[in-house]
C-alpha cells in the first residue's frame, strides 16, 4: 500500500490474517491482564491484609522497571529483527512467573514480598514486550490504518475491561485469588501461541542516516518533537496523579464503602463497556473533527469523570451508581486518549526508531506510575484514603495544559515522521 492509499475500515483489517492474529494475541494476553489486575490487589488486602503503604509498595513494584528499563530495552529492541520473539519470549515468562503465586499459596507461605517480587519479575518482562510491540504495529500495519488499526487494537483491550473484571472477581470468591491468577497464566499461553503463527517484515539497526541507537537518543528525539514532547508531557501529569488515585481505589471501594469483590468485579466489567464506545466512536470523531482536537478531548475526558468516585455517598444504590458512571465515563476517555495519542504518536515517529522512542515514552509516562503508587500509599496514611482520591483525580486534569497551549489542537492530520 502506498502512503496516499485509502485507509481500510475496520473489517478489512481483520480479514488480513497477519494483523488478525497480532490483535487476537492482545485479545487473550489482556483479558487476562485484568484477571490479575484485580486478583492481585484482592489478594493483597482481603489474604494478607495489606493497608495504604503496602498496596503502594505493591503497585509501584509491579511499575518501576518502567523508570529503570524502558530505555535500555528501548535501545536493545530497535537493535534486533526478532521483535516477534522477544514478545513470545515475555509471554512465556509471565506465565511462568505467575504460577508460582498459586504455588506458595498452597505452600501456605505466600506474603507481601513474594507479591512485590513476582510483580516486579512479570513487570520487568512487560517493558520488553510492549517497546516490542510497538515496532510490530508498524510491521502488519499501513500507515493509512494507524486509526483504525489503533481502534482494533484499543477496543480489544475495552473488551478486556469488560470480561477481565468481571471474570477475575467471579473467580477470586470461587477459587480464592491466588489460584483466579492461573486465567492469566493461560491468557499469556495464548498470546504466544497467536504471536508465533505471525510472519511480518521486521525493521531494526541503525538509523536511515547512519547513526547509531542510544539510550538517550530517544529522549533527546522527543524533546526535539514539540509535538511528542508536549503529548509525553501532558500523559505524564495525568499518570502520576491517576496512580496517586489507583493505589487507593481498591482498598476503599472495599474496605469503606463495602463492595464485594465480586459486585466490584461486576461493576467494573459493565462500566467498561464505555471503552468499547470510546474505541467505535475516535474514529468517526478524528474524521469529524481531526486529530487535535479530539486528543485535547481525551485529555479531559478520560480523568475527569473519576472525581465520582470520593464523592460517592448515601445509599447503596447510589453509591453503586455513581462508581458505574465515574468507570464509564473515564473508560470511554481512555479509549479517546490512547486510541488518538497512540497513532498521533506512532506517525510522528521514524519507524526504524519506534521502540527506542517507545522506551524512552515508558520511561517517563510509565515512570512516574510507580512514584505517584508510593505517594498515593504515602498520602492515604497522612491525610486518608478518601482525600487522596480527590487529589489523584484532581490533579490528573492538569495535564491537558501541555496539550492545549501547543500545536496539537490545531491539527486535523496525522503528521510526516
Amino acid at each position: 500500500m502506498t502512503a496516499d492509499a485509502r485507509p481500510r475500515p475496520a473489517p478489512a483489517l481483520l480479514r488480513d490474517r497477519v494483523f488478525r492474529h497480532y490483535w487476537s494475541a492482545h485479545v487473550v494476553s489482556l483479558v487476562g491482564d485484568q484477571i490479575s489486575l484485580i486478583a492481585v490487589p484482592l489478594l493483597a488486602v482481603l489474604t494478607i491484609g495489606a493497608g495504604a503503604a503496602e498496596m503502594g509498595y505493591l503497585t509501584a513494584a509491579a511499575l518501576a522497571p518502567n523508570l529503570f528499563l524502558s530505555l535500555l530495552a528501548g535501545a536493545w529492541v530497535d537493535r534486533r529483527t526478532d521483535k516477534r520473539r522477544v514478545m513470545i519470549v515475555a509471554d512465556l515468562g509471565r506465565a511462568a512467573l505467575l504460577t508460582v503465586v498459586p504455588v506458595l499459596a498452597f505452600a501456605g507461605v505466600l506474603n507481601l514480598w513474594h507479591l512485590c517480587l513476582l510483580s516486579l519479575a512479570i513487570g520487568t518482562l512487560t517493558v520488553f514486550y510492549e517497546v516490542a510491540d510497538g515496532s510490530l504495529f508498524a510491521s502488519v500495519v499501513q500507515r493509512p490504518d494507524y486509526i483504525a488499526a489503533s481502534s482494533l487494537t484499543n477496543g480489544a483491550r475495552a473488551m478486556s475491561f469488560v470480561a477481565g473484571p468481571s471474570v477475575g472477581g467471579v473467580l477470586v470468591q470461587v477459587l480464592t485469588a491466588p489460584f483466579a491468577l492461573l486465567a492469566d497464566v493461560l491468557s499469556y499461553l495464548g498470546s504466544a501461541l497467536l504471536l508465533s503463527r505471525i510472519a511480518a517484515p521486521e525493521n531494526a539497526g541503525p538509523t536511515p542516516e547512519g547513526g547509531g541507537l542510544s539510550t538517550g537518543s530517544g529522549l533527546a528525539f522527543i524533546a526535539r518533537s514539540v509535538v511528542l514532547r508536549q503529548l509525553l508531557l501532558g500523559v505524564t501529569v495525568i499518570n502520576l496523579f491517576n496512580y496517586v488515585f489507583h493505589a487507593m481505589l481498591i482498598l476503599y471501594v472495599t474496605t469503606v464503602l463495602g463492595i464485594s469483590p465480586g459486585l466490584l468485579g461486576t461493576l467494573l466489567g459493565i462500566a467498561s463497556i464505555g471503552g468499547l464506545v470510546g474505541a467505535a466512536v475516535t474514529g468517526p470523531l478524528t474524521r469529524r473533527f481531526g486529530i487535535g482536537p479530539v486528543v485535547v478531548l481525551g485529555y479531559v475526558a478520560f480523568p475527569l469523570p473519576l472525581v465520582l468516585v470520593p464523592l460517592a455517598d448515601g445509599s447503596r444504590p447510589m453509591v453503586t451508581g455513581m462508581l458505574l458512571a465515574a468507570e464509564f465515563l473515564s473508560a470511554l476517555g481512555v479509549m479517546i486518549l490512547d486510541i488518538a495519542v497512540g497513532s498521533l504518536q506512532t506517525a510522528a515517529t521514524p519507524v526504524a526508531r519506534l521502540s527506542l522512542v517507545k522506551g524512552a515514552q515508558r520511561t517517563v509516562n510509565y515512570g512516574v506510575r510507580p512514584i505517584g503508587a508510593l505517594l498515593g500509599g504515602a498520602l492515604g496514611e497522612l491525610v486518608g484514603v478518601r482525600t487522596t482520591l480527590w487529589i489523584g483525580a484532581v490533579g490528573a486534569v492538569a495535564g491537558v495544559l501541555f496539550v492545549a497551549f501547543s500545536p496539537v489542537p490545531r491539527m486535523r492530520e496525522l503528521p510526516d515522521a
